[in-house]
């Protein structure tokens, strides 16, 4: 059994929708009070009323060092800690080199790594004065382990996020705060939903286990960085991909038996 984590209180960035929403739900779920952070009010409110009364919303671009701080702000001053940030904030427009554009590049590194950084700093200070904390980012496979077409920037973020999360680790270790990343892999969240049937088929066929993964895969994951018993955990990323990143070419997935 898990040592319960009910009333600690958790901020999650990118929470309106897909894997952001599915953390802020099941920390919800472990009794956590739950700050839903979005850049849409209306959107981060809509899933604290999911969750019920232990979550409220507010609503930050995580790009903008006043709004991080005042989201910092507003989780001492509702729930009177932070105890876990879950990173979670991010895009991926796509864009190929030799369209990509300066803008395009900065855009993606602003918000996925200057995003994480900026969230990170911002919660420091009450976790230091707590001398305890966990940090959670959501990375992804691409980028640290695998590459993607029109993704280059994309993958250049996720990778920073792994090399901020290592040296963050050692720095943070002084006062009891752990840094650690999920790397989702093909999750299927209500993006996916208007891209067909046939796309979700074609992405599922890719994993060793037949299925896409779900919100919740990540979450659970997440949960678990955030508990006591990863206390001693720190600066590790988590592949969490169903063996996405296992088969060493296509052949691989044909050879596998059948149960």
């Amino acid at each position: 059994m898990f040592t319960p984590l009910a009333g600690k209180t958790v901020i999650v960035t990118g929470a309106s929708k897909g894997i952001g929403r599915g953390i802020a739900l099941r920390f919800g779920q472990a009794g956590l009070n739950v700050l839903v952070v979005s850049r849409s009010l209306a959107e981060a409110e809509k899933v604290a009323a999911e969750i019920g009364p232990n979550a409220s919303g507010f609503a930050a671009d995580v790009t903008r060092v006043g709004d991080c701080d005042a989201m910092a702000a507003t989780a001492v001053a509702r729930y009177g800690s932070i105890d876990v940030l879950c990173a979670n904030a991010g895009i991926f427009p796509a864009a190929k080199l030799g369209e990509m554009t300066e803008a395009d590049f900065d855009h993606v590194i602003g918000t996925n790594l200057k995003g994480t950084f900026l969230s990170v700093s911002a919660v420091l200070p009450q976790m230091k004065a707590q001398k305890q904390g966990r940090i959670v980012l959501t990375s992804s496979i691409t980028g640290p382990i695998t590459g993607f077409p029109g993704w280059s920037h994309y993958g250049a973020s996720k990778a920073g996020q792994l090399g901020f999360m290592r040296t963050a680790a050692i720095e943070l270790a002084p006062w009891n705060i752990t840094v650690n990343a999920v790397m989702p892999g093909n999750i299927h969240t209500e993006g996916m939903d208007g891209m067909g049937e046939a796309y979700i088929a074609s992405t599922a066929a890719c994993v060793p286990m037949k299925k896409l993964g779900s919100v919740f895969d990540i979450a659970n994951a997440a949960l678990f960085f955030a508990s006591e018993e990863a206390g001693y955990i720190t600066g590790q990323g988590l592949s969490i991909d169903g063996g996405q990143i296992l088969p060493e070419s296509p052949m691989a997935l044909d050879e596998m038996g059948t149960a």
